[in-house]
């Protein structure tokens, strides 16, 4: 009898796991489905407002510089990419915002993601050596993004390198009907944004308000349950194996934040390594620019929600823009990682150097832009 009840036991607490696995799995299902509709709710949101709204999008980011700057404030005010390029391609997939205007918000929120490292370093501010290790660590991600931006965001506006490729791979992939699978997604979204627009009785902003609300909670909770499944698996895995080669690096980089779509989460959860000195700086220089890949899924998701082929293309250009940062910027990787080991040194003269550079690049600089632009 009290082997009976003891094995009953264990049975017990074996498909707990198991139990609590298929929960969360279904749980991103469920979330998956939230964050599409919310897209959808989004851009036919945004078609509420009229031609008026359009023409005031446009005037308001026909400076790329202003819409650099939209894009580096609104996202390290969210704290997410994914957010801020998901919202840019439902207003592109619905028409309110040309898609010369939204590459350049693009480049802008890839500068914003990386706030986040940075605040995570200053866990390490009272201890000198510590914080200029995780400092350095944190700030290369920051400075290969502007640089990329340095190089291409010139090139967009003279030539619309970016703009050029992402449509050209975009008719591609539509042409050889790779895109096709959108439509059963617009089949279940569809009837129920349209129910939530009736509901509201079609005022736009109320719908905005909703789409927006479902977004955030859609990928806060999405990033949390990946990364509870995920994330605390690979982090004892991080120093023994992947971090060898560069390029097992950058696929774990891409892998990892394709899978927890969040870049800001998966590149912070290095910094307590490279503070603690187990990693270097240019060990992390290549996982970093993979998560910079693998983050420009979120916007796949959201192109294929609206289903239009201006969505698909912007999600295309995040996609190339970071391409094209890593084909630049790899081989050239001294330039951003001895910047961000410059920086660093001044944090042992005095802690305000890292505190002054993340408010004045990330609050000041294109607050200041936006404020002088309009």
């Amino acid at each position: 009898m009290a082997q009976t009840e003891s094995s009953l036991r264990i049975g017990k607490f074996s498909s707990r796991p198991a139990f609590e696995t298929i929960l969360k799995a279904a749980s991103v299902i469920a979330l998956v489905y939230l964050f599409i509709l919310s897209i959808t709710l989004l851009g036919d949101a945004f078609k509420l407002f009229g031609k008026e709204f359009a023409e005031g999008i446009f005037t308001a980011t026909r400076n790329p510089v202003v819409g650099l700057a939209i894009g580096v404030l609104a996202t390290a005010i969210v704290q997410s990419s994914s957010t801020t390029t998901s919202i840019i391609v439902g207003m592109v997939g619905s028409g309110t915002l040309p898609f010369e205007a939204a590459v350049p918000m693009i480049m802008g929120a890839n500068i914003g993601t990386s706030i986040t490292n940075l605040l995570v370093s200053l866990a390490h501010l009272t201890r000198s050596d510590e914080f200029k290790r995780a400092f350095a660590g944190s700030v290369v991600h920051d400075f290969f993004n502007i640089c990329t931006v340095v190089v291409l965001l010139p090139l967009q506006v003279m030539f619309n390198v970016v703009g050029v490729s992402a449509h050209i791979v975009e008719a591609v992939f539509a042409g050889s009907g790779g895109l096709e699978f959108t439509s059963p997604i617009k089949l279940i979204t569809n009837p129920v944004a349209n129910f939530i627009i009736h509901a509201t009785g079609g005022i736009a902003w109320v719908s905005v308000i909703i789409s927006l609300f479902m977004l955030f909670i859609a990928l806060r909770y999405l990033v949390k349950i990946m990364k509870s499944l995920v994330l605390a698996k690979v982090e004892k895995f991080f120093q023994r194996y992947i971090f060898r080669t560069p390029l097992l690096g950058l696929v774990l980089g891409l892998v990892l934040t394709t899978i927890v779509q969040s870049s800001s989460i998966t590149t912070s959860m290095v910094v307590p390594l490279l503070g603690a000195g187990v990693l270097t700086i240019t060990q992390v220089f290549p996982y970093m620019l993979g998560a910079n890949v693998g983050t420009t899924v979120t916007a796949f998701l959201a192109s294929l929600a609206i289903g239009s082929n201006e969505a698909i293309a912007i999600a295309f250009s995040h996609f190339l823009f970071n391409v094209y940062g890593i084909a630049i910027f790899w081989p050239l990787q001294r330039i951003p990682i001895t910047m961000a080991k410059s920086l660093a040194e001044l944090t042992t003269r005095s802690k305000l150097y890292p505190l002054a550079y993340i408010v004045i690049t990330f609050v000041i600089i294109p607050g200041g832009i936006i404020f002088l632009g309009r």
